[in-house]
């Protein structure tokens, strides 16, 4: 059962890198060459507001669904699970609109705080919290009894 557990995981993470790998073909994001030159007197890009927010629904929802694999089949706790997707979903709902003010002031607040909100909308940077912070109180349980 453990073989399957950690395979179950290597799917997850690939699913993940799935989703950085492909990112040009599977979301509609004119901002990905903005930032990949990182200059930050690029042009500006022209975009659609409705895909522009579609597709990063549809990335968050792909990175959500393989974080929550992640984390179940590492800890095999449900409740965790959902405790974790809960978080996730916390970060997206706080930095997307942020985000999303950023672009509609085409990046005036500032190149690099735009760029690093960006990483938490598309990126699950909070995944490399949670397994810390779900192993920590896994162990911590132990410690207790």
């Amino acid at each position: 059962m453990k073989v399957l557990n950690w395979f179950l995981v290597f799917l997850g993470i690939s699913g993940l890198v799935a989703v950085r790998v492909f990112e040009d073909q599977l979301f509609y994001d004119p901002f990905l060459n903005f930032f990949h030159e990182a200059n930050k007197h690029a042009l500006f890009p022209d975009f659609d507001w409705a895909k522009l927010f579609v597709g990063h629904l549809f990335r968050f929802s792909l990175n959500l669904f393989f974080s929550a694999v992640v984390v179940q089949f590492v800890f095999k706790n449900k409740r965790w699970t959902f405790q974790a997707a809960i978080l996730i979903t916390i970060v997206f709902a706080i930095t997307f609109p942020i985000y999303l003010f950023c672009v509609h002031t085409r990046f005036e607040i500032g190149y690099l705080f735009s760029f690093y909100m960006r990483r938490f909308v598309i990126q699950p940077l909070i995944l490399l919290l949670i397994i810390p912070m779900f192993y920590y109180r896994e162990h911590w349980a132990d410690l207790k009894t």
